[in-house]
């Protein structure tokens, strides 16, 4: 594999990321949210490898991104007038939609469900790139499973190397934080995974309420990233408190105490 390269988005370094995605590698590339690990989302063997780099585990679907909502489309079976007020509303932006997918999405992406979570992400690189793919690219954060979130291109190299193709480098993330995940695929819109968009947010949009799902049993097909017990582990000490201890906790650090 060639070594990894940290590019901006010019039309030439847009041009070679979208031959690289056409032959089955693996290109990171910004959006707003974090950085993306992305393949073909309709390519089996590229999809494979976004788990082999990330040691990702099968149960933990990918999310698929497209340029814009008349993309989505031809992601789902069923676009339903919901997907419609909320991409209004939120695209290009940190809202997934978890849709019925068509057959071309490989079973890899989904976790062999029937479901897929599809976003237009809101950063001129990511856009840049999709458009110029013109399909569906499935891409999870950049970064090796349960660790935290690339949002630097730098990031992405320390923590994958050479086994990504190519960055295409936007500079910081915006957000800084994963997309919101919405099923639309049931009777009744819940959030998967609390992101980059509120419930409020979504519910105002819809005029409804707006249930939050609970999490998925280990090793059990999941519809949505972040649904599973363990989603990150920063390498980092942490303490738990009550609310009712922050005043002598925030004494505490200030004072340089030790823990």
């Amino acid at each position: 594999m060639q070594n990894a390269m940290t590019m901006g988005a010019t039309d030439t370094e847009i041009a070679r990321a979208v031959d690289l995605l056409k032959q089955g590698r693996l290109v990171a590339f910004a959006t707003e949210t974090v950085y993306g690990l992305g393949a073909d989302a309709t390519n089996a063997l590229a999809v494979q490898r976004i788990f082999a780099a990330k040691g990702r585990p099968a149960t933990n679907p990918l999310i698929v991104h497209v340029a814009d909502a008349a993309a989505a489309r031809g992601v789902v079976r069923h676009w339903p007038v919901e997907a419609d007020i909320l991409a209004e509303r939120f695209w290009p932006g940190p809202l997934t939609l978890v849709l019925p997918r068509v057959k071309s999405i490989v079973d890899a992406v989904t976790a062999g469900l029937d479901t897929v979570g599809v976003r237009a992400p809101d950063h001129p690189v990511a856009l840049a790139l999709l458009r110029a793919f013109g399909g569906a690219v499935a891409a999870p954060s950049a970064n090796r499973a349960n660790h935290v979130s690339p949002t630097t291109a730098e990031h992405v190299r320390q923590e994958l190397g050479d086994a990504v193709d190519l960055i295409l480098d936007g500079g910081a993330c915006r957000v800084g934080i994963e997309s919101t995940v919405l099923d639309l695929s049931g009777d009744a819109p819940r959030v998967l995974r609390p992101g980059g968009v509120s419930r409020e947010a979504i519910a105002s949009a819809l005029g409804r309420e707006v249930a939050l799902a609970g999490g998925v049993l280990e090793h059990a097909a999941a519809s949505s990233p972040g649904q599973q017990a363990l989603h990150y582990a920063p390498r980092a000490k942490a303490w738990i408190f009550q609310a009712a201890d922050a005043a002598g906790v925030a004494a505490q650090c200030c004072s340089g105490g030790k823990w």
